[in-house]
């Protein structure tokens, strides 16, 4: 059996007319082409290629990753990495809810979407607002010179910042939108997930889970 793999995968699956119902799948280890999954803490079911249990369908194992499908949706499970997909399968996002995982470290890391490009969050409710790097705001096309010019105070001393507005801000199936941003000249390797985005939610802690629910 390969080394244990800390993935958690949240799946909206339909559990009725127009009813989503959360589920949690997590990646334990694999046999040859085979996953170990353990889906909503029961215990580890082995799934082969092309197998469905509780709604959830291998679709096949490539190195340390296993690809499946519920809901009409594929996602990835990897070491250390968090995705939420809704169960329309219809790519809206009109969720309420997220649910994160902590990585071996403590941290909550989730793929998620600002202005529609692909980024890596990392939630941090130390941050005022959702900051990021200069070189991470002109690989999804924001132009941070368009923002109000900020003083930031680093490890290395004073330095120069842009407040941006973030058109839309998405993690899983869940999307807000007009929020805050800043965007730092230091080098980060992940973009902050902070209170502009967090307080558009509830939030609270399960032992090695994070939960969000949106106010409204």
């Amino acid at each position: 059996m390969r080394r244990a793999l800390l993935a958690w995968v949240l799946l909206g699956l339909l559990a009725g007319p127009g009813v989503a119902q959360a589920q949690s799948v997590m990646l334990t280890g694999s046999i040859g082409n085979r996953a170990i999954l353990i889906i909503d803490g029961a215990a580890p079911r082995t799934l082969a290629p092309g197998q469905t249990v509780q709604g959830v369908r291998l679709i096949g194992m490539q190195g340390d990753e296993a690809v499946i499908e519920a809901g009409g949706r594929r996602s990835t499970l990897r070491m250390d990495s968090v995705v939420s997909v809704g169960g329309s399968g219809g790519g809206g996002a009109n969720g309420s809810r997220i649910v994160l995982t902590a990585d071996s470290r403590g941290h909550f890391l989730t793929q998620g979407s600002i202005n529609g490009r692909s980024v890596n969050f990392m939630l941090d409710t130390g941050a005022t607002s959702i900051a990021m790097s200069a070189a991470d705001a002109q690989r999804i096309g924001l132009d941070a010179s368009k923002g109000q010019p900020v003083q930031m105070r680093t490890a290395n001393g004073i330095t120069q910042g842009y407040r941006v507005r973030l058109n839309s801000v998405r993690v899983g199936d869940v999307e807000v939108f007009d929020v805050e941003g800043i965007v730092s000249p230091q080098p980060m390797p992940f973009v902050l997930l902070g209170n502009s985005f967090i307080n558009r939610f509830s939030m609270r802690r399960d032992a090695e889970q994070m939960v969000l629910e949106r106010r409204f």
